[in-house]
């Protein structure tokens, strides 16, 4: 639908999507059940549309079993689902060769990290070998690397972790001091693609050409899944891991996506088990509640909001808005802060001020958000936005912040 305005300016995303934002919103009935609150946490864990809700019901209901090991109806179902679920997750992510790759099952993204740094990771690398770690990132893509390096010592192999380099100013990814610090050992590279504290798009796509054509790149898309779109064609990277309750289907159900293109084939260590065949059907139907409303536009949505709440707050003199200065401002040309705006009030302790925040309805994050050791030291309030939130939920939060002074 195109949105005209009699004042001859051009729409802006919230007012040219604002008939479509309503209709999803419609579809969470925690989020319409409870009008006065605010969820502002979809970093943390993202809510649910009826779909997946229904999925769910019907798979416990009409096919409950497990899979790849019964030969009644039920359960060739289930394996049959859980096969599917594979092909959707290629799919979503736009694979070019799904017929290279592969899609495992995990409980999460840390479990998936962990995964590969304990079962694939040692197999790729030799004496001498070095892999890049993000020390500013997720605390779940740093332990692992450097679990992988401690475990390698005991056997004799050493490798050099090498700190990711970040700008400064902006707290992206250094591409040109990567390029220099890259080397024919360097072997593995892992990365996040949206950060989970500044809300940053790290620009994955230009790590590729910093790093050369043979060294494996590890994305960590748990904060980009669900929230925009995300295609392994244009990032040209290795693995890409992400947990399903971030991109709106059951805990339990995380993702690890292998092309088979540099080193070994990843196969996870060990007995798989009984797979969580609930949370892998409420998977693929959140896949496809997320086709059907668009992630370029959940993106477009969410990044406006983002924007408008970075454009308050950048006139309140009494907070620290975290990440990229540059990018406060709505019409800024460097705005890519993906629905996540982590700020500090100079004098209430953020903590305090997430109790504060809930007492007037608004759900946030408030610690340091398990940043890794080369990240900030001070709490924060995180504020993150997905597509059932709104432009007056953003500007009755800023109503707030301003009364607190």
């Amino acid at each position: 639908m195109t949105v005209s305005r009699t004042d001859g300016q051009v729409p802006t995303a919230t007012e040219e999507l604002a008939e479509w934002q309503r209709a999803l919103r419609a579809q969470f009935p925690i989020i319409t059940a409870h009008p006065e609150l605010a969820y502002l946490d979809s970093a943390a864990t993202a809510q649910k549309p009826q779909a997946v809700l229904d999925a769910v019901h019907n798979y416990l209901t009409t096919t409950n079993a497990n899979a790849g090991r019964g030969t009644y109806t039920w359960a060739n179902r289930t394996t049959a689902l859980v096969e599917e679920a594979r092909d959707r997750v290629k799919l979503f992510l736009a694979d070019p060769a799904p017929e290279r790759s592969t899609v495992h099952f995990t409980s999460g993204t840390t479990e998936g990290l962990r995964g590969v740094a304990r079962d694939w990771l040692p197999r790729l690398l030799t004496d001498g070998d070095e892999i890049v770690v993000p020390v500013a990132d997720h605390e779940a893509n740093i332990a692992p690397w450097l679990e992988a390096q401690r475990e390698l010592a005991g056997q004799g192999v050493h490798i050099r972790v090498r700190p990711m380099p970040y700008q400064a100013a902006s707290g992206d990814y250094d591409h040109t001091a990567l390029a220099e610090l890259a080397g024919p050992r360097t072997r593995f590279v892992a990365v996040s693609h949206v950060h989970h504290v500044y809300g940053a798009d790290m620009n994955v796509h230009r790590i590729r050409r910093a790093v050369g054509p043979d060294a494996v790149i590890c994305l960590d898309a748990a904060q980009s899944v669900g929230h925009l779109p995300v295609s392994v064609a244009d990032l040209d990277v290795d693995f890409v891991l992400f947990s399903g309750h971030k991109a709106m289907a059951l805990p339990g159900a995380g993702v690890v996506w292998a092309r088979r293109a540099r080193g070994p084939e990843f196969a996870p260590g060990g007995w798989a088990g009984t797979p969580n065949t609930v949370g892998i059907a409420s998977l693929t139907a959140a896949l496809d509640w997320l086709d059907a409303a668009g992630t370029d536009r959940i993106e477009r949505w969410t990044v406006a909001l983002a924007a408008r709440l970075t454009e308050g707050l950048r006139r309140l003199d009494a907070y620290e808005i975290l990440g990229c200065q540059a990018s406060l401002a709505a019409d800024s040309p460097v705005q890519r802060r993906q629905g996540i705006v982590t700020l500090r009030h100079h004098a209430i302790d953020s903590s305090d001020l997430g109790f504060i925040l809930f007492s007037h309805g608004f759900m946030v994050r408030s610690d340091q958000h398990c940043q890794g050791g080369a990240g900030e030291k001070t709490g924060s309030v995180r504020v993150s936005l997905h597509v059932h939130n709104t432009v007056e939920e953003v500007d009755r939060l800023l109503t707030v912040l301003a009364s607190l002074g």
